[in-house]
């Protein structure tokens, strides 16, 4: 065994994971590399300390249990893939916090930006869902459909641009100047 922790220490971390599957006791080297990273990731959402600790173990014991399902392609590695379980899980412990306290904590602008990920739970996506409906709802209409072409339906600048009949550039700059007014708005209506 220790044979098999010295070469493993060498194998980068999609490989320490494909072998903790037969071999649990390499998981420890993954998660010693990555507990204090995942551990500021995850105060920086919840705000508790304690919590944090909650969701880094829930998040290792996720990403333990679903090894088998992580698959090697080109682009996608394991840092990626167990943040993404990280700040998924974390986001779940802040919407239930929500939840229970009847108000919300305020999120970094970082997790603001990952907020609509289509692979929320169902119960936290058509709450998010609401708020999104909302606060476009309260846009003017080109810049509520320049964010919704964009971000909901995925199509590119490009088609945009020529589904509006604008240059790429214009869209860029309706974008960006939609993000702003959705941020402003979507302030508005949850300090109320």
């Amino acid at each position: 065994m220790d044979n098999l922790l010295g070469e493993a220490r060498e194998r980068s971390d999609e490989e320490l994971l494909a072998l903790s599957v037969s071999h649990p006791s390499l998981f420890a080297l993954l998660v010693r590399k990555y507990e204090e990273p995942f551990l500021r990731k995850a105060r920086g959402i919840v705000l508790d300390p304690q919590e944090a600790e909650d969701v880094v173990q829930e998040a290792f014991t996720k990403i333990y249990l679903n090894a088998g399902k992580f698959k090697v392609v080109e682009g996608a590695q394991f840092s990626s893939w167990g943040y993404r379980i990280l700040i998924n899980t974390a986001l779940t412990h802040y919407a239930k916090r929500k939840k229970e306290w009847g108000r919300e904590a305020q999120l970094d602008e970082e997790i603001w930006a990952l907020i609509p990920d289509r692979n929320l739970r169902q119960f936290e996506k058509k709450e998010l869902e609401d708020v999104v409906a909302s606060v476009l709802s309260r846009m003017p209409a080109a810049m509520a459909r320049a964010l919704a072409s964009f971000f909901i339906d995925g199509r590119t600048q490009e088609e945009i641009a020529q589904a509006e009949g604008l240059s790429v550039g214009a869209v860029k700059t309706r974008v960006h100047r939609a993000k702003a007014e959705f941020k402003r708005i979507y302030e508005t209506i949850t300090t109320k």
